[in-house]
């Protein structure tokens, strides 16, 4: 992976479909758990419903029962394959397969959905419990939001990186939940996007003061985006890390 930045095969494109009728696209990516791998994304990509007013966001007025992801194959970087993952677990779609945060539950706009269709993929996962050196990562610093707007990929399906700052003091909780502010202008199909904080090497600014020499990109993984604050803003959403790892170690 010397050429190609390994946050590019990370990040996965997704699609939402209804009974193989698509409805929209999304991001997504895969962390490790206890009980296997699992996709993250966000909880309004699997609903298909807005998480203010539960109403569908698909101007069919459809919500998905199945998700296609777009998939690396294993040992082929730069060839992808298609896994289709069922949604809910009964007909009527009242048993949805994923799993939602142990506290905050449908309040929380992310969610794990475990793999079943992995065969002859590659899986890069984050490591939520080590998502990277503690960099200094506060208000203006630059972070990357790195998924597929409108369904666009950067060539292939890599992602496209999208360039924004850190908006809000980091240990703050906007409305009292576990998410960080940006200022990206990011756009639907981004949602589930995994957002880092990424240095191409050389003096990096560390937390503490300090400053460490790496001879290759380094990255801190920050969380999960899923959407702006309100139609008129760049203002994003992102939900922190911490919170994603609690999701993941409850399962």
């Amino acid at each position: 992976m010397n050429q190609i930045a390994k946050p590019s095969v990370q990040s996965l494109l997704l699609q939402m479909r209804f009974n193989g009728q698509p409805l929209s696209t999304g991001t997504g990516f895969v962390s490790l758990s206890a009980k296997g791998p699992l996709l993250i994304t966000n909880r309004h990509n699997v609903t298909g419903r807005r998480q203010d007013n539960d109403k569908p966001m698909s101007p069919t007025g459809g919500v998905p029962n199945e998700v296609v992801i777009f998939h690396n194959l294993k040992g082929q970087l730069g060839s992808w394959d298609t896994r289709i993952e069922p949604l809910y677990s009964d007909p009527d779609n009242e048993k949805f397969c994923w799993v939602e945060h142990p506290a905050l539950g449908a309040k929380a706009d992310f969610v794990a959905l475990p793999l079943t269709q992995i065969d002859n993929v590659e899986l890069y996962p984050y490591d939520l419990a080590n998502s990277g050196p503690d960099m200094a990562i506060g208000p203006s610093e630059v972070i990357s939001v790195i998924g597929f707007p409108f369904g666009i990929t950067a060539g292939g399906l890599f992602p496209v990186w999208a360039t924004g700052f850190i908006a809000s003091e980091p240990m703050v909780d906007f409305e009292n939940l576990p998410i960080q502010l940006i200022d990206c202008r990011s756009r639907q199909g981004q949602s589930g996007s995994p957002v880092l904080a990424y240095r191409s090497g050389g003096m990096v600014a560390m937390a503490d003061g300090s400053s460490a020499a790496y001879g290759g990109p380094v990255s801190k993984l920050v969380g999960i985006y899923s959407g702006r604050i309100n139609a008129e803003s760049d203002l994003g959403i992102v939900w922190k890390t911490k919170a994603i790892l609690e999701l993941v170690n409850s399962i």
